[in-house]
């Protein structure tokens, strides 16, 4: 299983079993499909600012 972390203005959320398989499945779909990401991957970070 792939280990998610989600921290909203510093604060850690707490994830359950399955939102931690659906957003690590759903960042991993996202960014496998773009041209020039290795499919052998070994860290995503994604950052949303607002």
């Amino acid at each position: 299983m792939m280990e998610v972390r989600l921290a909203v203005d510093g604060v850690e959320v707490e994830l359950n079993p399955f939102v931690t398989k659906i957003l690590a499945k759903v960042v991993e779909a996202m960014a496998t499909s773009l041209k020039g990401v290795n499919e052998n991957w070994k860290r995503i970070e994604l950052e949303v600012v607002r």
